[in-house]
């Protein structure tokens, strides 16, 4: 029988656990669990299970170099093109564009603490839900 460790949540360090989780929280949709703005410790859940949580923990020092391990954001619905706009309205912003003229790609971003993620076509862009 094989032993499966699953992830119980992916964590980020953080100048500031609290606002890092909302900019999350908005993006995913994980409501935050209980936590005051000076928590040292933020996390936010899906609530389902074998969905790990996103934790946030407090840190001294700012990012500095590219993220070895990233997280890529498949919309649901809508399109990547709508959802990398509502992002950069949460304050996101564009590190690289890789859209290509064909409709594909995707678009590199940088969360309110510089940490890299992707964006890509949606669910209904990819055609594995109905429009």
């Amino acid at each position: 029988m094989a032993y499966l460790n699953p992830v119980r949540h992916i964590t980020f360090d953080a100048r500031d656990p609290h606002a890092l989780a909302r900019f999350w929280s908005r993006l995913t949709g994980y409501p935050l669990e209980d936590s005051e703005p000076d928590d040292d410790e933020v996390l936010i859940s899906s609530g389902q299970p074998g969905v790990p949580g996103l934790l946030f923990i407090r840190v001294p020092d700012s990012k500095a170099v590219k993220n070895r391990v990233h997280l890529d954001i498949q919309p649901p619905s809508g399109t990547r093109d709508a959802e990398v706009e509502r992002l950069i309205g949460l304050g996101a912003s564009v590190v690289d564009d890789r859209r290509t003229d064909d409709g594909l790609g995707w678009v590199v971003m940088a969360d309110i603490e510089g940490n890299e993620f992707c964006v890509e076509r949606s669910a209904v862009e990819r055609g594995l839900v109905p429009a």
